[in-house]
């Protein structure tokens, strides 16, 4: 029995039999039944195929929709957790009236004026956070007055935080050695340089640190931090 005499079959007579075969015409011969599953894997797919209406393709304006709302959702606790990190790295700025900044104590704090001489006896020198956020001393006079500088605390040598030795007096570096009278002038190598000075305001009862600009009264010299 040859194949070539049955009749062709179409995709809606596929899908349309009721019982699984095939609507042969009135002259085919009856088939095989290997011819029979054959026709049936035949029919199986071409259903699946004509089965989805030719309008209803995937909407890629949901699908971009929903990859933006991820990308939003990913984006922000990302950004979140950059921006303090990036903060980090920028300077601290200046602030303040005509370019001065708040001192602040150990613990951030801004220092006021009564409240620091009250546990700051005459001749001390305690550091605070200074312009661009340096370490800076503030010196109270022997009459128990604040001094009207500051004494930036970087040594001149190699950066280290230069301490203040209140039994030598002086201001001595443990890195290499350098020393600096109790106000901040090199006596002593290798520091080439004095450390450097800012002035000392009142800003409503509150220290101010502004730029010193002008001759450093210690070396009558101009300031060569400035």
């Amino acid at each position: 029995m040859s194949a070539s005499t049955l009749s062709p079959v179409t995709p809606s007579q596929l899908c349309s039999s009721k019982n699984g075969l095939l609507g042969f015409s009135q002259n085919a011969v009856k088939p095989n039944r290997t011819h029979m599953a054959a026709v049936k894997r035949t029919r199986s797919v071409k259903c699946m195929a004509t089965s989805i209406p030719a309008d209803r393709v995937p909407d890629m304006g949901k699908r971009e929709l929903m990859n933006l709302l991820l990308l939003g959702a990913i984006s922000l606790p990302t950004a979140g957790m950059l921006v303090p990190y990036a903060s980090f790295f920028v300077p601290p700025g200046t602030g303040g009236a005509g370019g001065g900044v708040i001192a602040k104590d150990a613990l951030g704090n801004d220092i006021f004026v009564d409240e620091w001489l009250k546990i700051h006896g005459p001749g001390d020198r305690t550091l605070s956070q200074g312009l661009k956020g340096d370490p800076t001393y503030l010196v109270v006079e022997n009459d128990k007055t604040l001094a009207t500088y500051g004494i930036n605390a970087v040594c001149t040598h190699l950066g280290c935080v230069v301490p203040w030795n209140a039994a030598e007096n002086k201001f001595i570096c443990p890195c290499h050695g350098s020393q600096y009278n109790n106000q901040g002038r090199v006596v002593r190598g290798p520091a080439p340089l004095s450390l450097a000075l800012v002035h000392v305001d009142i800003d409503d009862g509150k220290v101010l640190f502004v730029p010193w600009v002008e001759t450093d009264f210690r070396t009558d010299e101009a300031p060569w931090w400035a």
